[in-house]
């Protein structure tokens, strides 16, 4: 779809009417308004979309406009309707009927005055929101509740609640042709690096689609490139304290209208690995928490293949730790059995997903007797197999992102199937590939495995001990923040 060239606003009510009606449709839907009004012996139009336009604002402006007299509008008519005789704070003017009409579908109430070559904004919009709820994938034991909602300007209101710096920036962009989706690329001026914010502003006013039907993830898929890695190279949050802890670090957010996740950008693969409960306990217990989720994520990567290798090559297990082989290999060959439970599980996951809530605990019994018990008995899987990959799927789960957990988990497979082709060459081959293929990644310019690779002791005594906050007195040097200091 071609930009629409601009089109003036005439000075006559009919034929801005006319255009406008046209334009809007406003015969074919019954969700856009028009009313004709005469207000100080003057014709006017309103145009608005019901679904957003506030019936209490509305019905008290018509209410002014009702105590206007002719004699009120004899001169300078546009300066006086908005700055004495409409009482609104956000108002506004445009002599681009296109731009009128992205107003009024966007939410505003297009107020059209004849013999005004003007049309007069008033941003009288309210769209259906839900409360700010605590997000299901980011729960915490003690601390807020409070969680990013689809609204734009409610999130915007709860970064501000806890960021009261007058530096912080909240830039406005528009994005899509025909969706017009609204974004804000925020950031703390004296704190992020200039050319990382002016970086993510270009990316994002070069989108040239027409749509953003899935949101943030489309933005993150134009911005952050890199289609085909699995690994995600932006954080997603819906915890606005989550979101403010990493704006005072230096980092850059982009919130999309119509999405609950909040985008963090640049991260690293560490980011990804962090959690707001380990900063809701005391130093020692957040340090005991974080060892526990790494040694369950490098549980849920590596364990699989590193537990295929010892059972198909036995001389390698000493005698003390006999018990980790298999009693009775199974009439299903291991590695089969180990990628067949891999697809069982992702099937469970996405039943899960469709399945309601109230027929949850059901599906839970089925998934438990069919592929446990059951599975086992008839000789499909060994106990062996069903224990180990517990264990690796409470790995999975235990990833406080989704998007990191999905890309871990298609690592293992990738393991697990180099492993049983190539042995004891496989794993090691495969795990060198890997730790080059991450040390290789960037996310706007940031090593992904800083500060493992290029190495850096105190940012990485930071991410392996969960350092108290008072010794956290350094922002991460990899950002190039303006203040180095907090």
């Amino acid at each position: 779809m071609e930009q629409k060239e601009p089109r003036k606003v005439s000075q006559k009510l009919e034929v801005n009417s006319s255009y406008l009606k046209e334009a809007l449709a406003v015969e074919k839907n019954f969700d856009i308004l028009q009313i004709d009004v005469v207000y100080a012996e003057r014709k006017m139009a309103l145009f608005m979309v019901d679904g957003f336009a506030k019936d209490e604002v509305m019905n008290r402006l018509m209410e002014f406009l009702a105590r206007i007299k002719p004699e009120h509008l004899e001169d300078d008519v546009l300066s006086k309707l908005v700055k004495r005789y409409i009482p609104y704070i956000e108002i506004e003017t445009s002599d681009n009927l296109e731009d009128v009409i992205g107003s009024v579908l966007s939410g505003q109430t297009a107020l059209v005055v004849d013999g005004i070559s003007d049309v007069i904004l008033i941003d009288t919009r309210e769209y259906p929101a839900r409360g700010p709820e605590e997000p299901d994938m980011e729960r915490v034991v003690r601390g807020s509740r409070d969680g990013y909602v689809e609204t734009l300007v409610f999130n915007t209101a709860l970064t501000r609640r806890r960021i009261r710096d007058r530096t912080l920036r909240m830039e406005y962009l528009q994005v899509g042709r025909r969706s017009k989706t609204d974004i804000v690329v925020t950031y703390i001026e004296d704190i992020a690096d200039p050319k990382l914010v002016e970086q993510i502003k270009e990316s994002i006013s070069k989108i040239d689609t027409d749509g953003l039907p899935m949101a943030e993830k489309t933005i993150e898929e134009f911005v952050a490139g890199q289609h085909w890695n699995p690994y995600p190279m932006v954080r997603y949050t819906e915890r606005p304290d989550t979101a403010a802890v990493h704006l005072y670090e230096g980092h850059v957010c982009i919130i999309v209208d119509g999405s609950p996740s909040v985008i963090i950008t640049p991260t690293t693969f560490w980011h990804h690995l962090q959690h707001a409960e380990e900063y809701r306990n005391k130093p020692v217990i957040g340090a005991y928490l974080r060892f526990v989720r790494f040694v369950a994520v490098w549980a849920s990567i590596f364990l699989l293949p590193m537990w295929y290798l010892l059972v198909v090559n036995p001389e390698f297990l000493p005698d003390s730790l006999f018990f980790i082989g298999l009693n009775e290999m199974g009439a299903l060959p291991l590695i089969l059995q180990l990628l067949i439970i891999e697809v069982g599980l992702d099937m469970l996951r996405m039943a899960s997903i469709h399945t309601p809530t109230s027929l949850g605990t059901a599906l839970g019994l089925v998934a438990a007797l069919m592929i446990g018990e059951v599975a086992v008995e008839v000789g499909l899987f060994t106990s062996e197999v069903v224990l180990y990959f517990a264990i690796v799927a409470i790995g999975t789960f235990a990833t406080p992102s989704y998007e990191m957990s999905l890309a871990n988990r298609l690592m293992r497979m990738m393991l697990l199937i180099l492993t049983s082709i190539f042995h004891v060459y496989g794993l090691i081959i495969g795990t060198a590939l890997l730790i080059i293929w991450l040390a290789s990644m960037k996310s706007f310019g940031v090593p992904y495995l800083w500060p493992f690779i290029p190495f850096n002791l105190r940012a990485f005594r930071d991410v392996v001990l969960r350092s108290p906050i008072p010794l956290k007195n350094r922002r991460p040097r990899i950002l190039h923040p303006k203040d180095p200091d907090r």
